[in-house]
């Protein structure tokens, strides 16, 4: 995970020293797959928000393999994003990175789905990922990113949206991003004019005061560039290592316990 000082970083190389990703975003309602060489996206793919990854993650994988002209037995690294997000999602898409890796005798990278969706939004001094969370919650984290290196500045966690005023509002320039802020939008809103900050949706990090970033809608994209560090780091696992982080109970969990 990304706590504490730890950085990632976005590596150069050339093509015939660059492994070939595979990367599993299902921690968002929609997910993508991404097949990159190296730094180099070969191709991607949304998934669709009113499906069940089970529906199409397999043949969406298919796709963009045939897209690249390039076969499963190709892929060096399979990369996945293990959390937080969705409790459904991270299973389907873990358990088939899981199987993909050990039937091709692979390793894997786990990448957190915070610090891939500020990677995906640009370079920022201080950027605000967040993610639903159910029960009205959100998971949230600030990361800052400069020249492709993602370094978190507090720890994950799951909070309701009237709290991130407190845990944030000291800031006067953020840009929040993922799909919790845009689901969150008025209420960032409210809390911006509260403290006379000015607010802009869908702005470039360079916007002073606080701005939501555009939709990002293929994160499995920054899920595969964030993985080439951790292969050239040596941070990669066995597929029986990859685990999720759900970073909450579930429902059924604190139902139980209740």
């Amino acid at each position: 995970m990304f706590d504490g000082d730890k950085r990632i970083g976005l590596v150069s190389m050339t093509n015939s020293s660059a492994p070939l990703i595979l990367a599993l975003e299902t921690a968002t309602r929609a997910g993508s797959v991404s097949l990159a060489l190296g730094p180099e996206i070969l191709a991607s793919i949304a998934g669709n928000a009113s499906s069940s990854h089970s529906n199409d993650l397999i043949e969406n994988i298919e796709n963009i393999l045939r897209d690249a002209g390039r076969e499963l037995r190709d892929v060096d690294l399979f990369a996945a994003a293990v959390g937080p997000g969705s409790f459904t999602g991270l299973r389907i898409g873990l358990a088939t990175a899981k199987s993909l890796a050990m039937s091709m005798g692979k390793q894997c990278a786990a990448l957190s789905t915070l610090a891939a969706v500020a990677a995906a939004a640009g370079e920022s001094t201080r950027t605000v990922a967040l993610l639903p969370a159910g029960r009205g919650e959100v998971f949230a984290q600030m990361f800052a990113v400069k020249d492709g290196v993602v370094s978190a500045l507090d720890s994950a966690t799951h909070i309701a949206p009237p709290a991130l005023s407190v845990r944030y509002g000291e800031f006067q320039t953020l840009l929040w991003a993922g799909e919790g802020a845009h689901l969150q939008i008025e209420v960032l809103r409210d809390q911006a004019k509260a403290r006379g900050v000015n607010f802009q949706s869908n702005a470039s990090p360079h916007t002073d005061g606080w701005s939501v970033a555009p939709p990002q809608t293929k994160l499995a994209e920054a899920v595969a560039k964030l993985a080439l560090t951790e292969w050239q780091a040596g941070r990669v696992v066995n597929p029986q290592d990859l685990h999720a982080n759900y970073l909450r109970a579930s429902d059924a969990e604190i139902k139980n316990n209740a």
